[in-house]
């Protein structure tokens, strides 16, 4: 299947509880996702570490598939991850943070 148009979207936002989340995101069948921005707040007056995972469809989170791992977040504070991911369809997005009250703003594209 070749891939002509890539619409520009939000992926997911997502408010954490501590601990590791469900899927927030999942690339819709036929189509691939293009993981472009990420930005991560800290809400709460205490420092936290985030996590975020590009998981292929039968596989769960971990180390081998983690984007971001352990990123120590200030309190109050923000940072923003720029680059280029693919996930293909059925893939997933799950994220992690050490503490609730920590914020996931995913954006980027689906091509189909």
């Amino acid at each position: 299947m070749a891939y002509q148009n890539i619409t520009g979207a939000k992926l997911a936002q997502y408010s954490t509880a501590a601990g590791l989340s469900a899927k927030v995101y999942t690339s819709p069948a036929d189509t691939r996702t293009y993981v472009k921005d990420i930005d991560i707040c800290n809400t709460t007056a205490t420092s936290a570490t985030a996590s975020v995972y590009l998981v292929g469809n039968s596989a769960t989170a971990g180390t081998t598939n983690a984007l971001l791992y352990n990123v120590t977040i200030p309190a109050y504070s923000n940072m923003q991850w720029t680059g280029a991911q693919i996930i293909n369809s059925g893939d997933f997005v799950q994220v992690q943070a050490s503490i609730s009250g920590v914020v996931f703003n995913i954006t980027g594209g689906l091509a189909t």
